[in-house]
């Protein structure tokens, strides 16, 4: 089953149901706590749990992104010790400069970092939309949410209209071929990039033309509230608010301390892992029940 989205198709998903509400706190939860955290046990949940729900609501395209995020991965952990030489174990020496097996495993903690982010954006991306960031601050800060709105579709627009550039100027054979030189290629980039940049500037002016007609900030704007807290999310917000609030007193009690240089100190696995792990398994076991109880529903037609 299939819904559409801001334009593009994403798989059914429970939690995308929720209150905005909901869905916000979740994931300024999951995000957040990812920042600074660098025990490598939350860390490897943090990965797991995020690629689950990734493939979850993107399918087997999700793959394409993940084992696209495994170079850069590869790459942050192993530049890393080049530029962090402290570490009691060196493994080779760069030059004058030692490579420390610390630095290396520092490296990686930074990497899945980065790693864990980048899927909970994606999936922030995909469940958050732009009608739902409206409905939760639209009346609060309406200018400053129109605007996030707006930038949040600059990137995805711009690589969708590149794309339409490209193809029009294949079809009239004024594409780039593969045998082209470096001056060529640039040339073409260039026009592709100037016909991009006079699209996004006229579709600025027709944009605020059109909100100006429609008497945009002319007074007290009126809001339609197509979202309602039922039961369920209620709950949610409270297992949520739970779970945060025993993760941040384990993070308080040291559980999650980990240090890397000059010596590697991890702080034992405790009670705070299942906390965090739960947290992060929500929207996966909301989509689980779900896809449960619709084949149970099924298999009784």
């Amino acid at each position: 089953m299939w819904a559409a989205v801001t334009g593009k198709t994403m798989r059914y998903d429970a939690f995308s149901k929720c209150h905005p509400a909901v869905n916000f706190l979740f994931f300024v939860g999951a995000i957040g706590m990812s920042v600074v955290i660098q025990h490598p046990a939350y860390l490897l949940a943090g990965i797991i749990t995020g690629a689950i729900y990734y493939l979850l609501l993107n399918g087997k395209k999700g793959w394409k992104t993940i084992l696209g995020l495994l170079p850069m991965f590869m790459i942050l952990t192993v530049i890393n010790p080049l530029f962090n030489t402290l570490g009691a174990t060196p493994l080779f020496h760069f030059g004058s400069r030692p490579y420390t097996l610390e630095a290396l495993f520092y490296g990686a903690a930074l990497a899945s970092m980065f790693v864990i982010m980048m899927l909970w954006f994606g999936c922030y991306n995909k469940v958050l939309t732009s009608d739902k960031f409206t409905c939760l601050f639209g009346n609060l800060i309406p200018s400053i949410s129109l605007l996030l709105v707006m930038v949040f579709r600059i990137v995805p627009n711009f690589i969708r209209k590149t794309q339409q550039i490209i193809g029009a100027r294949k079809s009239i054979g004024k594409g780039i071929s593969e045998n082209a030189t470096t001056k060529e290629k640039l040339q073409d980039g260039g026009t592709v990039l100037g016909s991009l940049t006079s699209w996004a500037l006229e579709g600025s002016v027709v944009t605020g033309d059109s909100m100006r007609a429609r008497g945009y900030g002319a007074a007290k704007r009126s809001s339609f509230m197509m979202y309602r807290m039922t039961g369920t999310d209620w709950i949610l917000l409270a297992v949520m608010l739970v779970l945060i609030g025993a993760t941040i007193v384990a993070a308080c009690l040291g559980q999650f301390a980990a240090t890397f240089v000059p010596a590697i100190q991890l702080a034992p696995v405790s009670w705070g892992l299942a906390a965090y792990t739960c947290y992060l398994l929500i929207p996966t076991a909301l989509h689980i029940k779900e896809t449960i109880q619709w084949h149970i529903s099924r298999s009784k037609i």
